[in-house]
This record gives structure tokens, sequence and C-alpha cells, in this order.
């Protein structure tokens, strides 16, 4: 628990580290422009008067900086951390003694306290839930479906807790309508690709110091984060191998410049792996079986099952902690294998996750469809819906301003050749 006391219920490290988070979500604001533009408009109009928000998201300053945009839109918000250790203590700190949000996180939780403070988030009684990897969400259909009945509808981050989203929904599970805000063009092509491939790459030379250019670097999945992530590894220098299970997207990475195989042969000569899949078992006991002494290991997807590190402590005779987020596994047959902060999201475990402004982009689109859904939830189904497509163009039209930038406007003429047929060549 805090050691200060507040009258503000939470779950932090300590409330003596706020002069610093305040610091830290005042420099990110400072680029997330289009949020401030969306603030300025709830703190007018208040849109959120009223609507109790729980939100389970990775506690950052550019989450920090979401967070109070929704209060001052008048709702009334509660956060708990999405993942065990990509909370910012001093992020935590500050929403607490500033901006009088409760916060239940602190880095380094262990499970019990991580599904503690989901529970303390549910208790809430929200109106709106807002996740990233729908584990909230899952917790209420399961565990929690007293608090089910006030819930009007979500929104969802990430494209891990999106699957699981669409699966309750084909499955008939799912209680109220859902906006997959990873879905949206101003969320995905930028966040997934730009954010992720800068902050995994800053995550892994931070906790390990290791040169990239000359190694071999192998990137599990070609998706939006996979694509952005083998960019920027080949701009430090490295060779990228991709590894994948979609035909098409391993035949785009070819033609991408990438070397492409199966992780098998992967395993066998990289000298750093990230995962990127939202699957599990990503790695496995037979690809440590072949892979190099001093191998490093680390994902950037949203769960750490996409590394088997059962499986890795099975084969190994002991382990020990070399540097911050590095343990290293001694095999039984004498090789190392490096295993980057607990197999979690290196990006955010060991870094601080994306710059803020890309995460301006997202959260732009969190609020926007939270304030969507406050408005339209009586006439949307129990399923997953796209960000729509106006509030999706006015993101990316506000980004633009934002950077000084004009882009041109179809002509009468032009938008009349575009609708129709008669013209021809």
């Amino acid at each position: 628990m805090s050691t200060t006391p507040t009258q503000v219920p939470c779950d932090i490290k300590s409330l003596e580290l706020a002069d610093m988070g305040k610091k830290r979500i005042d420099w990110a604001n400072q680029s997330m422009k289009v949020l401030q533009i969306i603030r300025k408009e709830f703190i007018k109009n208040q849109p959120l008067q009223g609507v109790r928000i729980s939100a389970c998201l990775h506690v950052t300053a550019e989450t920090a900086n979401l967070a109070i945009a929704l209060r001052d839109g008048g709702a009334d918000v509660v956060l708990c951390a999405s993942n065990p250790l990509s909370t910012q203590d001093d992020v935590a700190a500050s929403l607490v003694r500033e901006y009088n949000i409760p916060v239940f996180a602190i880095k380094g939780e262990d499970s019990e306290s991580y599904y503690s403070h989901i529970m303390a988030a549910i208790d809430h009684k929200p109106h709106i839930t807002m996740d990233d990897g729908a584990d909230l969400v899952t917790v209420l259909h399961t565990k929690r479906e007293d608090a089910l009945e006030g819930v009007i509808g979500g929104t969802e981050e990430t494209t891990t807790g999106v699957i699981r989203l669409r699966a309750m929904a084909k499955e008939g599970m799912l209680r109220f309508p859902i906006v997959a805000v990873n879905d949206a063009d101003t969320k995905h092509l930028f966040d997934n690709r730009y954010g992720t491939g800068q902050s995994t790459l800053d995550g892994i030379i931070r906790a390990t110091n290791f040169l990239l250019a000359g190694s071999k670097f192998v990137v599990a999945g070609y998706g939006w984060c996979g694509r952005g992530l083998a960019s920027r590894a080949r701009g430090a220098g490295a060779e990228v191998i991709i590894t994948e299970v979609d035909p098409t997207k391993a035949l785009e990475a070819v033609m991408d410049g990438f070397r492409v195989m199966s992780m098998n042969e992967a395993a066998k000569i990289g000298d750093v792996f990230c995962t990127v899949t939202g699957n599990k078992n990503v790695l496995a006991k037979e690809h440590y079986d072949v892979m190099k002494n001093g191998a490093i290991i680390s994902n950037s997807g949203h769960f750490n099952v996409e590394i088997d590190i059962p499986a890795l402590e099975k084969m190994s005779s002991s382990k020990r902690t070399t540097r911050n987020f590095v343990e290293e596994y001694s095999l039984k047959d004498g090789r190392k294998i490096n295993l980057l902060g607990e197999g979690r999201l290196i990006n955010l475990a060991s870094a601080e996750g994306h710059p803020p402004s890309v995460m301006d982009m997202s959260f732009a689109d969190q609020a926007l469809s939270v304030e969507y859904m406050v408005k339209n939830y009586k006439t949307l189904e129990k399923k997953v819906y796209r960000v729509p497509e106006d509030l999706d163009k006015r993101v990316a039209k506000l980004k633009l301003e934002s950077m000084g930038i004009k882009i041109d406007k179809l002509t009468p003429e032009q938008e009349e050749y575009l609708a129709g047929w008669s013209e021809g060549t």
C-alpha cells in the first residue's frame, strides 16, 4: 500500500514518488496535442458527466493524460494495471495525489495482487470498461457477474484483447458492446507499427546493452507490430529473420527484403528473439534445444504465454538475475539462455512503452470511442465494433494539423468522377 495517507482509494508503491510522476505526465502531455484538443472539448461539453469508468491499462504517463481527459469530461475514473510489469510507480502516485484518480497498480506485482487490483477496479461498478488485453472484461464475465448489470459498453486497446472479445461475442458470451480501438487505422497503423517497433528495441537495449548491429534478430510474427519491429531492427544494423504461420504475411516479409524461415530453423542461428504474435508457446522446448549459448529471448506481445517459460525452467539446472530484467537460465548441457522481463512486454518492463506522440492518436481514439459509446449504447448490439470511420479520420486530421501539415482536398469535379462510372477512359 502507499506509504503516505490519502483520501483517494489506492494501492500504489508510494505517494512520495508523485513529484517525479507529475513531471513525467507533463512531459508526455506536450506531445499529445490531439488529446489536448479533445480534453478542452470535454471540459466545455461534459459528455461523460456521471459516467463511471474502470480502466485496465498500462499505467504510464500517456495513460495518465487519457485518464485526466476523461475525468475532465465529467467521468469518475478508476485505473488498474493491465500487466504486472507495465506500471510507472511515480505516475501512479501522481494520479492519486495530484489528480485524485484512484489507482491500483504496482510495478512488479505478483499475480494475486494483479487480479486483486482488477477486482478493486470492478468494485467501482463501472458503466464503461476500458481494457488492454481484455482481462477486466474476462473477470467481469467469470468472477464478478454481480457488477455486469450497470455496464453499458467498453473499449479495447490491443490486438490480443480484440481477439478474445470477438471469441466471446461469437459464442454469445459477451454481455455488452465493445469498441475495438485497436482496429482504428490511426491506432494499429501507427501505435502497433511505429510505437512497438521503437519501444521494443528500446526495452531490449536498455535491459541488455546488446549491440544489434551485425546480429541475427528473429521476429516471430509479421503483423503490424512485427512489421514495425523488423523495420527498426534492420535500421539498427541487425540481420532480421521473420517467422510466420500466415503464408501471405510471410510472402510480404520476403518481398520487404527479410529472410523468412520456420522457428525451428531460426532457433539455430538467432542471437536475439522477440515474439509479437498474440499466441502461446511460440518459443518452446524444441527451440531451446537448438539455441546458441547466450541467446536472448523476449516478448512484446501482450501476454507472457508467447514464451513457454515452464519448459525453460524444466530444462534448466539453475537461473540467476544478471541485470535488471535479465534472467540467465543455465541449461543442463551447459548452455545459457537469457529471458528478458519475465517474458512480459519488454517495451514496458524495462523501458517506457510507446512514445507519447504516437499514443496521442490511440488515446484520442479511446476518448472519442468512450463518448460514442455513452451516446449510442442503446442502439448497439452485444458485439465488437470498429471505431466509427468519421472519428478515425478526425483523429488523423487533427494529428496532421498539430504537426503543421496541410494536405489536398478533392475538387467537386474529382468527387463526381470518383463517385461515377459513365465517364470511362
